[in-house]
């Protein structure tokens, strides 16, 4: 037999790449491909690329730069750039990365054996089309290999909300949700290999409106769903916008059992001035009474959010009720960013922000969430939470898994296993970690 071609993937960005990148590779075994975690050893290597954060593409660029040498030393090797920096750019890397063999966009891999037999034979591979068929019912099924106790699992893709800072719009295109028996099936194969926690995820995953056997489903129905396969455990979603947060969803977290008590809620800005500029069609007063809502139907559960710092036009007293309102809410984790420029996005035309001030912004913003995520991950001292342990931890007979609000939880000296799921009181808490006994 001859040997199987290795297959390097490097994966930036959100976890739908992640899992992305998960069916590239199943897509590829069928054609004798295996992983291998080193692009020396690799017969092909493939970016799976993200187009959020700032100078993307520049930054896909520099890392096809390393790979010179290597495909200079095996004229073999076939290197490939997925996602979105791939939609977004095109034929334009491989006009400026000519070592390119390979672009593929994100709803276009499922196409990636014609396009690797292509590249095989000395081609260049091209395609960032938006097909028409669905990319997951073209892709064979998932192998039966055992999985480890969580699994990200894609609903829903595409925005249509055309925030003025964000390219998903143009490179993930409009919103198409999978019909919700597709994912049952999924979610049910992902069990039966072993996972007991899954993540349903999407760019605007609450618009999630799947065709079910009575019409659309919303993604509160196919919880509900979910919440009968017997093995899952734990059910996730992420991530949602506010103004697709229905009654349902909101009911079904103070009322599902296995909805976990966790929700990641971008609001992007507290002045109502910015969020307008940012087409975000809600207000910062609107967002607040609908955490209050949320609140109400499962007051234990931790917030997490998106902000943007220093988008054009931004004032100080913008940024001030951007402060408010994250004193208000109290996030037990949120990411926060300084806006940089899209290309082709309606902000990137408007008076920018000094770097320096937006610097300042940023530092200041991230000082007061860094304090609530200690002081909510504080008062957790003495706690008892389910814990779904997942792997070893970096010192021996330590084991790590999360909690049911998604913070780290580390043990030592337990008789324990990944996928188990266990009663732990929290002991102490780390910098970004809790300490804990099984009970």
């Amino acid at each position: 037999m001859s040997e199987p071609k290795k297959l390097y993937i490097k994966t930036y960005g959100c976890q739908m790449n992640v899992y992305d990148s998960e069916r590239m590779s199943e897509a590829l075994g069928g054609q004798g491909y295996v992983e291998t975690q080193s692009p020396e050893d690799a017969d092909m290597i493939l970016l799976n690329t993200c187009h959020i954060r700032e100078k993307a593409a520049e930054k896909v660029y520099s890392e096809l730069g390393r790979f010179k040498g290597l495909k200079a030393e095996k004229p073999d090797l076939k290197i490939g750039v997925a996602g979105c920096v791939a939609q977004a750019e095109g034929e334009e890397i491989m006009r400026r990365q000519p070592l390119v063999d390979l672009v593929v966009g994100p709803q276009s891999y499922h196409r990636l054996p014609e396009l690797e037999a292509k590249a095989r034979a000395g081609e260049k591979a091209l395609d960032t089309d938006f097909p028409e068929e669905d990319k997951f019912e073209k892709l064979k099924n998932r192998p039966k290999a055992k999985r480890g106790p969580t699994a990200f699992l894609t609903v829903q893709e595409g925005c249509d909300k055309f925030c003025a800072f964000c390219v998903v719009p143009y490179t993930r295109g409009a919103e198409v949700s999978r019909p919700a028996d597709r994912i049952l099936r999924e979610a049910q194969d992902l069990v039966e290999r072993g996972v007991r926690e899954i993540t349903l995820l999407g760019q605007n995953v609450n618009a999630y409106h799947g065709a079910g056997p009575d019409g659309d489903m919303t993604l509160a129905g196919l919880i509900w769903e979910l919440n009968k396969i017997d093995g899952l455990e734990r059910i996730r979603f992420t991530t949602s916008h506010p103004n697709d947060m229905t009654d349902d969803l909101i009911e079904a977290h103070g009322t599902c059992e296995k909805l976990m008590p966790y929700l990641h809620l971008p609001v992007q800005s507290g002045s109502d001035k910015i969020l307008k500029r940012m087409n975000r069609s809600h207000t910062a007063e609107s967002y607040l009474r609908l955490i209050e809502r949320i609140r109400e139907a499962r007051p234990d559960i931790l917030m997490s959010g998106d902000f943007i710092v220093g988008f054009p036009e931004e004032t100080e007293e913008d940024f001030q009720a951007t402060l408010d309102l994250v004193e208000q809410v109290r996030y037990g984790y949120a990411y926060s960013f300084k806006y940089s420029i899209r290309p082709g996005t309606p902000a990137a035309e408007r008076p920018q922000v000094d770097p320096q001030e937006a610097d300042d912004r940023l530092q200041r913003l991230q000082a007061l969430i860094t304090r609530h995520q200690r002081e909510i991950q504080d008062a957790m001292v003495g706690r008892t939470v389910r814990v779904l342990f997942e792997k070893p931890g970096r010192l021996a007979g330590q084991m790590v898994g999360k909690s049911e609000y998604l913070h780290a939880v580390h043990v030592s000296g337990a008789d324990l296993s990944a996928g188990d799921l266990r009663n732990v009181r929290i002991t102490a808490s780390g910098a970004n970690s809790l300490a804990g006994e099984v009970l």
